[in-house]
């Protein structure tokens, strides 16, 4: 196990990252593989998740990250359950509505399991680890 923040201006490609976990020697442990794709949306934040009516569209969001952070809650998905293949990537700067804010690849032995470290490991990033600031 490694802790895998893979650092790049550009969004690496998840076919890419499915060959090399295949690759690896936890595959034939691995029943199950996962994604997220994280993608700046045009409705406020404020809107969707508080029901706030008098937002205007997103055009743009400011992202950042603390590494520290992030590589700490890859290495805690590593100590759940049946988790044996993760990796992380984070955009950083100016983002236009469309664009990719994360993407994460978890592999594990069962579905409950892979469901579980992806919804951990994902919330734990999106509500410890980044700063979001939307632009109207």
């Amino acid at each position: 196990m490694s802790v895998s923040l893979v650092k790049s201006a550009e969004m690496p490609s998840v076919d890419a990252w499915l060959k090399e976990a295949k690759a690896d020697p936890s595959a034939a442990g691995c029943g199950m593989y996962l994604t997220h794709n994280g993608v700046v949306r045009e409705t406020a934040k404020a809107k969707v998740r508080l029901g706030a009516e008098d937002t205007k569209p997103v055009t743009g969001l400011f992202f950042s990250y603390e590494e520290e952070k992030v590589e700490a809650a890859i290495a805690a998905a590593y100590e759940m359950p049946g988790i044996s293949w993760i990796r992380v990537w984070l955009a950083q700067g100016e983002l236009q509505v469309g664009d990719s804010i994360m993407l994460v690849l978890i592999g594990g032995d069962i579905r409950p399991h892979v469901i579980d470290a992806l919804q951990e490991l994902v919330g734990t990033i999106k509500n410890s680890c980044v700063t979001e600031t939307e632009r109207y």
